[in-house]
């Protein structure tokens, strides 16, 4: 079997004469299509890039691993069965073709968004996997077998690119952006934003408000772009229907098999939380008004949760049917997670920035953000949600909890916090198939990374605790 060039970017094809044969000009140009384009569309690559992003908006074994969901019908993802999903498709995909856009070079600006973007995805990568090709990726033929790079050489380098491309705009056009109709403020505050998301996630492995996180972290926050500090300026996409469509309408399209599970209708309940009105649909149909609590009971076998759903017809679907029409908004850095990383990066005390303002702000957004009204002062009350001095005791579980509620339907943003903090506290499936019975850490490398880059991969496995298993802590994780 020839090796398929999975990271690879390449604008042409090279055509060589072999021995024995024929020089393939020899042939003519019979077999040329006059109308055919030689040259990427640009415009069109980050169109498709950027409607593409949804899928890593709306990760749903992330969803699964932090229990924002339940399966109602087939538990083996919630029940921990091995994932050995492969991420080359995000090479060959999205990433080349930001790539592309780059290597054309019509549009400096373009190319900084184009950069942006990759550095979005790498993100999301890296956090399911941990060691991944970076640094060599996408360097055409010429290097076909790249290495992993460490985790915190990938961070390092997401967060190097991302300071660069907000400092790096100027008055050319961007073509093609659908997200932000070729605004340049916007995606600087986008790239710094995304810098918080990536430094806060840090924490765990540096906490000292003198340590390369925190000090990634203020300069993104100094930075004059700015970052998001209302809902006006989310980074969020609303499909152009019926061309583009919301993720979440295309997993409900003559579906239902998955729903809010009952870990967030009870956190929720226990919090008196307004956004469950939102959170939860009592049906498939998109558009409809109804809302649901009734969270699917999560971890439970095949006949149990068939049982709990045939038995309860109105559980609670994933958003309420109006929030997730084919013409609904995606969320990728909304306000409200931005004002709430903030608040944690106070309490942490890498920053003097006003800890109660920013968490009042940031739980605030996220009510106006879901269209549910304002939270009240007997919500901020409850125990387990209000918020003492800096450093105080239970500062750190609420905020990564308010942090979660912030981040729905964000699969892979929950599966991080909880990751992170242990927040909030969730149990393991009862009926779990894997060795550990434990919730999984990461996804476990594809068995073709074996055939394709051995070497490489097993350079990857070898930095791994305990090898290329669910359970293996990545380095942010340590």
């Amino acid at each position: 079997m020839k090796k398929k060039y999975i990271y690879a970017s390449l604008i042409g094809l090279v055509l060589a004469s072999s021995v024995g044969c024929k020089k393939i000009e020899d042939f003519g140009v019979a077999n040329d299509n006059p109308a055919a384009t030689t040259n990427p569309r640009v415009d069109a690559l980050l169109t498709n890039s950027i409607a593409s992003l949804s899928g890593y908006a709306f990760y749903v074994t992330g969803g699964y691993y932090s229990q924002y969901f339940s399966q109602s019908q087939y538990p083996d993802v919630m029940l921990y069965a091995l994932d050995q999903s492969a991420f080359t498709g995000a090479y060959s995909g999205i990433l080349y073709d930001l790539e592309n856009i780059q290597l054309v070079n019509t549009s400096n600006n373009q190319n900084q968004v184009a950069k942006i973007l990759q550095q979005y995805v790498y993100f999301q990568l890296t956090n399911r996997w941990g060691d991944i090709p970076y640094s060599q990726a996408l360097k055409g033929i010429t290097v076909n077998a790249p290495a992993y790079d460490t985790q915190e050489a990938i961070y390092k380098g997401m967060l190097a690119t991302l300071t660069t491309a907000a400092t790096s705009f100027n008055s050319s056009a961007i073509s093609g952006d659908i997200m932000f109709n070729g605004d340049v403020a916007a995606w600087k505050r986008v790239a710094n934003s995304l810098r918080l998301v990536i430094s806060i996630q840090l924490s765990k492995k540096y906490p000292g408000a003198s340590d390369y996180a925190a000090t990634q972290f203020k300069a993104a926050l100094a930075d004059a772009g700015g970052v998001i500090t209302s809902n006006a300026q989310n980074m969020q996409l609303t499909p152009a229907a019926p061309n583009f469509r919301n993720v979440i309408w295309d997993g409900y399209n003559g579906r239902k098999d998955y729903g809010e599970s009952k870990t967030m209708t009870d956190l929720t309940a226990s919090l008196g939380d307004a956004r469950q009105a939102a959170f939860g649909g009592a049906s498939e149909q998109s558009g409809n008004v109804a809302t649901s609590n009734v969270g699917i009971p999560y971890g439970g076998d095949k006949a149990s949760t068939e049982s709990f759903t045939n038995n309860n017809p109105t559980w609670a679907r994933v958003l309420r049917g109006d929030k997730r029409d084919q013409a609904s908004p995606v969320f990728f850095i909304t306000a409200s997670q931005i004002a709430l990383i903030r608040a944690e990066a106070a309490n942490l005390g890498w920053t003097t920035e006003n800890l109660s303002d920013l968490y009042t702000q940031g739980i605030t957004l996220s009510y106006e953000q879901w269209g549910v009204g304002t939270p009240s002062a007997a919500y901020f009350a409850n125990a387990n949600v209000a918020i003492g001095a800096v450093g105080a005791a239970n500062n750190v579980k609420n905020i990564s909890i308010q942090r979660y509620l912030a981040s729905y339907p964000d699969g892979q943003q929950g599966w991080n916090i909880w990751r992170k903090t242990g927040f909030p506290a969730l149990t393991p499936a009862a009926a779990a198939v894997n060795s550990s019975k434990q919730i999984p850490r990461r996804i476990a490398y594809s068995p073709t990374e074996q055939t394709t880059n051995k070497a490489n991969n097993d350079a990857a496995i070898a930095r791994l605790s305990g090898g290329n298993t669910q359970d293996a802590r990545m380095w942010w994780d340590q």
